[in-house]
């Protein structure tokens, strides 16, 4: 111990050598981190470097992917464009009540034929290849069976759309039925009011849209018709076509000869909306009439064999055990 306290006695009563120690040492501290830090720049600018080379990457690989997508959509609408075209000029009578159907249907894409004849193609082909490959996976059927269903997935996909197509044009026209009525009172208030039948049309329109948006839609069209130029009388002729009703065909004609036989149109929207409301309570009384007969059918299924069973029963088990 003694020794070790003379060895710091020694180094601490030598100044010089002191100072040159802790000279050399904050000499190699300062080089060290010195290097440290040129180190660390260098890699932190290697790394930006590599950032941003991969940004430019990135970037080429997005507009190829872009492009990519521009050139697959221009040959879809391209394909779209050779089918409409081509469709409608071997079957324009065809083309012309499909595309009807289409507008009855809520469908007004210009390109609704094209779409439609390429989508049933396509699913056609797809519920085919569904069938054929993935049929043996589940089912174990016999070559002519298997063929067979394959052509009948075909036969699925390719009706499928036109069923569809029908569905829809069912619905709205239910719903057009059902609010045509509630339409024609509504434009006889608005008559009666003061307002002109352009205007009348418009706030009906309005009403109608959350009850019956289908219709409301029709009637705002009806209006944009008649702001381009259209006459009335040729604007609810497409208002009915458009519908696909005999009320509303029946109403653009008596609006029609109202303005050519100058007589009050009011007046003949109030007749016409009494016959609406009587047809609707037609309708209804029909419903209920045939209701009865409805009911035969499932009386007889579900209801008749159980009466049968409760009242024969206890006559066939006296019979079966003597004892009647």
């Amino acid at each position: 111990m003694d020794s070790i306290f003379d060895i710091f006695g020694d180094v601490l009563a030598d100044g010089s050598a002191l100072m040159l120690a802790v000279l050399v040492f904050l000499a190699t501290a300062i080089l060290a981190f010195g290097v440290m830090a040129a180190v660390r720049v260098r890699g932190s600018v290697k790394r930006r470097t590599a950032g941003i080379a991969a940004i430019d990457g990135d970037s080429s690989v997005e507009d190829q992917g872009s492009s990519l997508r521009q050139s697959s959509l221009k040959a879809a609408q391209k394909v779209l464009d050779y089918t409409t075209k081509h469709y409608g000029s071997a079957n324009q009578g065809d083309a012309k009540v499909l595309r009807q159907r289409m507008i009855r249907a809520g469908i007004y894409d210009p390109r609704a034929v094209g779409f439609f004849f390429v989508g049933r193609l396509a699913l056609a082909v797809v519920l085919a290849v569904v069938a054929f490959s993935v049929g043996p996976m589940f089912v174990t059927l016999a070559p002519s069976m298997f063929w067979l269903s394959v052509l009948g997935a075909g036969l699925l996909g390719y009706v499928g759309p036109s069923f569809y197509i029908d569905q829809r044009v069912k619905t709205r026209s239910q719903e057009h039925r059902a609010g045509f009525p509630d339409f024609m009172d509504l434009l006889v208030v608005c008559a009666d009011s003061g307002l002109s039948m352009e205007a009348s049309l418009e706030r009906v329109g309005i009403e109608l849209a959350g009850t019956y948006p289908s219709l409301g839609a029709n009637i705002h069209m009806t209006n944009l018709e008649i702001r381009n130029g259209r006459t009335m009388t040729d604007a609810l002729e497409h208002f009915g076509d458009r519908l696909g009703l005999e009320e509303a065909r029946s109403f653009a004609t008596l609006i029609q000869q109202s303005a050519e036989l100058g007589s009050s149109i009011t007046d003949a929207l109030r007749v016409y909306s009494d016959d609406m409301r009587h047809k609707r309570l037609s309708r209804a009384e029909e419903k209920a009439y045939s209701l009865p007969a409805k009911l035969s059918v499932p009386m007889m299924v579900c209801i008749f064999p159980v009466l049968f069973v409760v009242i024969l029963l206890p006559v066939i088990v006296r019979l079966y055990t003597h004892h009647y």
